[in-house]
């Protein structure tokens, strides 16, 4: 989703709530009743980063937290458009920079990128954004990507899109196996008014982000896009509408989509009152031949309402998302939903969710994973859980949700990086130096082998780990006033630090290993070893044709990056589920951002796998470039000329664009070593794997 709108689901999902500690906060149905002052306190955590912002109007809030350090992750705050935002606090002369690729086209009239085997996938050339509007118009962030199973040179990815100023939903494609890429536009500027918007003949739309993609077996391509209006004050319309539509690419490999797009579900709140918000909707295909649902289209997302509840739903199409059914009730009653925060619990106790990320199996089954918040937990552990509920008729019915592994979630930024991004969690680097302050969240990432489909595994992110506990000094310690993760160790080298872990069944779901394995001794897919002591987040898996398990993700392991907050991307692989080999797919380390006061960096990244895998990230290394300020009079240089930035904390400013790879999946013993004969711990920029 757009971060403003989007960002106020992604505060929730990134505060998200945690068990036995959160007071419940009144909802009101009045005018702003969503407003993010008037969201209940695990509905702020669990929010996406985009629409906490946009709920957000810089006010201050009943727990005394300026909602402008809350809406940490969104587009929407104090700065010049309501979204958080700085200017850089010196400029420089670009000289040579203004020809930067990202920036000056090249002959094919594109402004493409290739950093090694780094590939810049949005074309764009690089807007000239006002200096108090760093991010809009230009950045790129929260990947999707995935490939034709029948035609794997054939890749679709999406994002969120800011180019044309707000976010939107981009859409990008590739017909050689991602060696070079083009963009195409998503027609969802308006939808039908029916049926969702009675008497209107279009209802329009003022930002979108939350993609997803994936192919059905005909050589269709489907994006589910998230749509919203932000409404006042940030413009002086009221609606408050949001909604989800699919588009389909019939044909022509994402190269343009179907208009308008078909509604999955909508909320008609053109009075704005805020009273529901639809957020982080996934979607997925089954695309396996002779599946008996072969080719139907789901989507499952959260709905955050006025009474305090985050609900799972999940709806279909068995047209090839020509229509889609009505909802259906995934997060239903469990005994594993024990504290509900005083909220109501009209479809059951586990009214406290986010992230759900719909999978198929070969067999047809529909499994639905997410973070669930309404664990009790005692004394100062702060854990929560993944559940998950199967659909075995196509998604008309699911059955009870079932643990998957409990986790622990990042910690409160503001407690550990000196009051920055109030009311989010992040992931602080170690020592003095407080840069790293977008947006986090752990979540789970689902798949399917598809040569057994009893064969299914769970990637998800905890703060607690084999690496990370009491035993080097990592030690839970409650809940912040936000209600995010607190810990002892945070900012201490070798101390804290976040894996990916990894839970297991054999047996269709019925059962996980990680449900009844503590975290500190459940099996980390981050096996290096400078990957012990140092942060991997933001994951994502798939399986390749052969069976292989493969799960890419952010990683400080390399050079200086678990104390200077800058980031890589790496991919492990695994055969048997419990050796993982690792190769480093950044060939130089990623500073951290800068658009949006640093603030947000999307929610999640994408992955893809067939013969080869194709991890999709949001990527920083390219400069932002600014009109120069006359020193002498303060305006705009006349005639104009390009400048860099230097942030007030120190960093040159930077653009988050979107960048993949093509890699072989690597496997072994977990010793550091990847398929290239090369170890896990390269030097920070040095552009070797």
């Amino acid at each position: 989703m757009s971060r403003a709108r989007r960002s106020v689901i992604a505060t929730a999902a990134a505060v998200t709530l945690t068990a036995g500690t959160l007071p419940l906060l009144a909802a009101t149905t009045a005018h702003a009743a969503f407003n993010y002052n008037h969201l209940t306190k695990m509905q702020k955590r669990l929010l996406s980063g985009n629409l906490a912002f946009a709920l957000n109007n810089g006010t201050s809030t009943s727990q005394g937290v300026s909602p402008h350090a809350v809406q940490q992750g969104g587009d929407q705050g104090p700065g010049a458009d309501g979204y958080p935002n700085t200017p850089p606090s010196s400029l420089t002369p670009a000289g040579s920079s203004s020809g930067a690729s990202n920036y000056t086209p090249s002959g094919t009239g594109q402004c493409s990128v290739n950093l090694g085997r780094n590939i810049k996938v949005n074309q764009n050339c690089l807007n000239i954004s006002d200096n108090d509007l760093q991010g809009r118009a230009q950045a790129n962030n929260e990947t999707s990507i995935a490939e034709d199973p029948f035609h794997p040179t054939h890749l679709v990815a999406s994002d969120n899109n800011y180019v044309r100023g707000d976010g939107t939903c981009g859409a990008h494609y590739s017909l050689d196996g991602g060696r070079s890429w083009n963009d195409s536009t998503v027609p969802n500027g308006f939808t039908r008014g029916t049926p969702y918007f009675p008497g209107e003949k279009r209802q329009y739309w003022q930002a979108g982000g939350d993609t997803s993609v994936a192919w059905d077996t005909k050589g269709n391509s489907y994006l589910s896009c998230q749509l919203f209006n932000r409404g006042k004050p940030t413009s002086n319309n009221p609606d408050q509408s949001s909604a989800f539509a699919v588009y389909r690419s019939t044909g022509n490999n994402g190269a343009s989509w179907n208009f308008p797009g078909r509604y999955v579900t909508a909320f008609n709140d053109s009075g704005g009152s805020g009273a529901v918000l639809e957020d982080k909707q996934l979607l997925t295909v089954d695309n396996h031949k002779g599946s008996p649902f072969q080719d139907r289209v789901y989507v499952s997302w959260t709905e955050f309402a006025a009474d305090g509840t985050a609900y799972i739903y999940e709806a279909y199409s068995s047209d090839y998302g020509g229509t889609f059914s009505p909802r259906v009730l995934v997060s239903k009653d469990s005994p594993l939903c024990t504290n509900t925060f005083g909220a109501a619990t009209p479809n059951g106790k586990c009214n406290a969710n986010q992230f759900s990320d719909p999978f198929t199996g070969s067999d047809g089954n529909l499994y639905v994973v997410w973070a669930n918040f309404n664990n009790t937990v005692s004394g100062n552990d702060n854990r929560n859980q993944m559940l998950l509920a199967k659909s075995t008729d196509g998604g008309n019915t699911f059955s009870t949700p079932i643990k998957a592994s409990d986790y622990y979630d990042l910690p409160d930024c503001a407690t550990y990086q000196n009051g920055q991004d109030a009311g989010r969690a992040c992931v602080p680097e170690k020592g003095n130096s407080t840069k790293s302050v977008f947006r986090a969240t752990n979540y789970p990432s689902g798949a399917v082998d598809p040569r057994n489909p009893n064969k299914i595994s769970i990637s998800l992110g905890s703060y607690i780990n084999k690496h990370s506990n009491e035993k080097n000094g990592c030690v839970p310690t409650g809940f912040a006033p936000s209600g995010n993760n607190a810990y002892t160790g945070v900012k201490t080298p070798g101390a804290c630090n976040n894996d990916i872990l990894l839970s297991t069944s054999k047996d269709s779901g019925t059962t996980f290993s990680g449900a009844s394995t503590d975290p500190r001794t459940e099996t980390t897919v981050t096996q290096d070893k400078r990957q012990a002591t140092t942060d991997q987040f933001w994951q994502w898996e798939a399986y390749t044709a052969n069976g292989t398990l493969a799960v890419s993700y952010m990683d400080r392991q390399y050079g200086n990056d678990e104390t200077n907050g800058f980031s890589d991307f790496s991919l492990s692989g695994s055969r048997d589920l419990t050796s993982f080999g690792t190769k480093r797919v950044t060939s130089s380390s990623m500073p951290p951002p800068t658009e949006f006061s640093g603030q947000f960096y999307g929610d999640y990244t994408g992955l893809t796998a067939h013969n080869e895998a194709h991890p999709f990230w949001s990527d920083t290394r390219s400069p932002d470039l600014f009109q120069c300020i006359d020193a002498a009079t303060g305006n705009p240089s006349t005639p104009p000329t390009l400048c860099t930035g230097k942030e007030p904390n120190g960093l040159t400013a930077n653009d988050e664009d979107v960048f993949s790879s093509t890699e072989t999946v690597p496997t072994g013993s977990g010793d550091g070593q990847d398929q290239d004969g090369n170890k896990g711990n390269g030097n920070q920029g040095n552009g070797k794997h």
